[in-house]
């Protein structure tokens, strides 16, 4: 905002000062003591430091309750805050949801669409949540009540929808947590399947034979899991332990706001980088890493022409920087005014791109290696099986000679083996049984979330050499990974009811902690495991997008693309590329209302449903959701983006004033009162950002206090020297 000159903020000062005196002299009742005391507007929750009006502070700069003001904590260092924000934009999903969509969706082609998006929508509204919170100094529910009362219901949106998300993510951490603990075993647990003994023989687990040993103890030691989301099965203790452990360090982490999370971000955003480049140099020295990063980047760029891969790359930059949750405003919030956020942005954005391809890289790689191991294994069982068939079904003279069945069959000799055998036999190779051994078709098994984490790399890991010491650390990277994301989306529920409500962080903090827990023993059941899946994908996705939409509507249409420019010349001390007007004000909104109408043209098409473990079959099968099971999905939707019309609606019909909170008289020592004169035709709700002085609405207040304070601000951040300059039309509102 337009910082006020000295000679405009000098005359601003001395006519302000005439006008308290005019006006208090007819106040003749009142004790003479407070007219040493500070002017002050009525009222609390606005942004900013509350400002003197002698002339000592700039007015531009007010707009919030200056005690909180003051003791509002800060970052320690520039370092600190942008570990924070990468800390919460790099979670879980940029290591086990990136590397599926870049497999699925054309291997290192897909980096071309996701860039693009990455530049078009990612760093555009992300630059955009950064400001706003640091120019307000609020979290959500503040920065958009600030901008417009009737759209205060975003940032209420936004809170409910971190609470979800929030519930399922934490039990991920207590999953990580449990593996986490049993991962000092040598070998490891999941290393074979589990022998079943009885009086005269010894079997394996038919279910774990029928799977693997990382699938078997995934779905039946670490859940327990039921065979559908209707059979709750009771908790699981173990995870009910881990999801308690899991709260709790969320809980002690962040009981003192920043100042103690920001310590802990330290290691919890720096660590998971050390564990990858770890990961990464140990698995190229694998065999078939370098198979696995080649399958990664060759390109397949047919695929890029289709709609869906880049639907599918503007929803992974979407989540990928946490857009809408609030956290970034959140800790953008207690940064100075001054600070460069266009550079935070920016930074904050290609590290997260770049995690991304490193994460990529470890995973393709540790893959490659599985798929040579599992490659190997199927070389070995066919070849047992071809020597059964040398002299009956396969003739000898299709055997290389060079080729020695009583060692090691190479995967290259088996294919030149089986090439000649195929050629031969051609209708009757069918009937050999062989399986087909291939490291592309491995490879080509692409699996994404738990799956990799859980199953995929475990399972990699039972081949690496000192595997309990690897899979301590990739665990371990898991939780803090999982830790960053939690300590912003916490901070992006606890900082705007803080701001909101004036409630102390620290009873806040435990209090939404312990709620959470108490729901999250929903996804400790049996069937736990269905629910984290339903809440991933209907309580966050379209309501998200939808706040997101509207928080660029707010800055762009109804505030106004072109004052908040101003302000952020004001804020940054240079003009912001043009590039960004267009696309707040055109691009970025389309973009995101053809997202927003082909994620639900996708949810129409595709009946909601959810991949169910069943024991007997000891695999997933798609099963739909029943009649409940639908109103779940359905409410968490309405639930979550219920509060934009309900706050909207009430503000429109005047049911809950615009100032509501207001103090609504001009207060003397004794009581003595004086209205305001109401001017609702010149308000201006976009005004609290470009420093403009609107004439008061009816509520507003000026009051003085005994003790000297320096002055509040109304809620909506407004001085009410409007009123006393009601009869200077000639300053340029600018400069108010």
């Amino acid at each position: 905002m337009p910082k006020n000159s000295k000679a405009v903020k000098r005359e601003l000062d001395d006519d302000v000062t005439e006008s308290v005196r005019d006006l208090l002299s007819n106040e003749d009742t009142c004790d003479d003591s407070f007219k040493k005391s500070s002017l002050i507007v009525g009222g609390g929750g606005g942004d900013g430091e509350g400002k003197d009006l002698n002339g000592d502070m700039d007015v531009e700069d007010g707009g919030s309750d200056a005690e909180d003001d003051a003791a509002r904590p800060a970052w320690n260092s520039k370092l600190q805050y942008i570990l924070a924000q990468v800390g919460f934009s790099v979670g879980l999903g940029n290591v086990w949801r990136f590397p599926y969509l870049c497999q699925k969706n054309g291997g290192g082609a897909y980096l071309v669409p996701y860039l693009i998006l990455l530049i078009v929508i990612g760093i555009p509204l992300f630059f955009l949540e950064l400001s706003v919170g640091q120019r307000i100094r609020r979290g959500s529910i503040g920065v958009w009540n600030y901008i417009s009362p009737r759209l205060g219901g975003i940032g209420f949106a936004s809170c409910v929808v971190c609470f979800f998300v929030a519930l399922y993510y934490n039990v991920i951490i207590g999953w990580s947590l449990f593996y986490f603990s049993q991962s000092f075993q040598q070998p490891l647990p999941w290393h074979e399947c589990p022998l079943v003994k009885n009086k005269t023989t010894t079997y394996v687990v038919p279910e774990c034979e029928k799977s693997s040993a990382t699938t078997y103890y995934w779905y039946r030691e670490a859940l327990n899991i039921s065979d559908s989301i209707s059979e709750s099965g009771g908790l699981n203790w173990r995870m009910t332990i881990c999801l308690l452990a899991a709260w709790s360090m969320v809980c002690l982490a962040m009981i003192k706001g920043i100042q103690s999370s920001g310590k802990v971000m330290y290691f919890s955003s720096l660590f998971p980088y050390v564990v990858l480049i770890c990961f990464l140099v140990r698995a190229l020295l694998l065999k078939g890493s370098v198979d696995g990063i080649r399958h990664m980047f060759t390109p397949k760029l047919e695929i890029m022409l289709e709609a869906k891969v880049w639907r599918e790359a503007a929803t992974q930059v979407f989540f990928a920087l946490g857009l809408g949750f609030g956290g970034v405003i959140a800790f953008s919030s207690y940064n100075k005014r001054d600070n460069n956020c266009h550079f935070d942005a920016v930074l904050v954005s290609f590290i997260n791109f770049f995690t991304s391809v490193l994460a990529t890289l470890v995973v393709f790689a540790v893959l490659g290696f599985k798929a040579n191991i599992m490659n190997g294994k199927c070389v070995a069982l066919n070849t047992k099986k071809i020597v059964g068939f040398l002299g009956n079904e396969i003739s000898r003279d299709l055997i290389p000679h060079h080729i020695n069945f009583s060692a090691t069959v190479s995967a290259e000799d088996y294919q030149k083996m089986t090439v000649l055998i195929r050629g031969v036999m051609e209708k009757d190779y069918q009937l050999l049984g062989l399986g087909s051994c291939s490291i592309e078709e491995e490879l080509n098994k692409a699996v994404q979330g738990t799956g990799l984490a859980f199953i995929a790399f475990t399972e990699a890991m039972t081949h690496f050499p000192a595997s309990p010491f690897w899979s301590v650390m990739f665990f371990l990277m898991l939780v803090n990974l999982g830790l960053g994301s939690m300590f912003g989306t916490i901070e992006g529920i606890i900082t705007p009811l803080v701001d909101t409500f004036k409630v102390r962080k620290e009873f806040l903090t435990v209090g939404v902690c312990l709620l959470a827990f108490f729901i999250g023993l929903l996804f400790v059941q049996r069937s736990g495991n269905y629910w984290v899946a339903m809440f991933d994908d209907y309580s966050a996705t379209l309501p998200l997008l939808i706040v997101v939409i509207l928080e660029n509507v707010a800055v762009a249409w109804v505030y106004g693309t072109d004052k908040f420019f101003e302000d952020l010349k004001d804020m940054l001390g240079f003009t912001p590329f043009r590039f960004y007007y267009y696309m707040w004000k055109y691009v970025t909104p389309l973009l995101l209302i053809l997202l927003l109408g082909s994620s639900v043209i996708q949810l129409g098409m595709t009946p909601p449903s959810y991949s169910a473990w069943i024991k007997d079959l000891a695999s997933e099968k798609s099963l739909s959701y029943t009649p409940w099971g639908l109103a779940v999905c359905i409410s968490l939707v309405v639930m979550a983006i219920m509060p934009v019309p309900v706050v909207f609606f009430l503000r429109y019909f005047n049911i809950i004033d615009e100032n509501a909170g207001v103090v609504s008289t001009i207060s003397y020592k004794k009581g003595c009162i004086i209205q305001e004169i109401a001017r609702p035709e010149e308000e201006d709700d976009a005004s609290l950002i470009h420093a403009k002085s609107p004439s008061p609405m009816p509520g507003n207040s000026i009051y003085r206090k005994q003790n000297g304070e320096v002055p509040d601000s109304t809620p909506n951040g407004r001085y009410g020297i409007g009123y006393l300059m009601a009869d200077m039309p000639d300053m340029p509102e600018s400069d108010l």
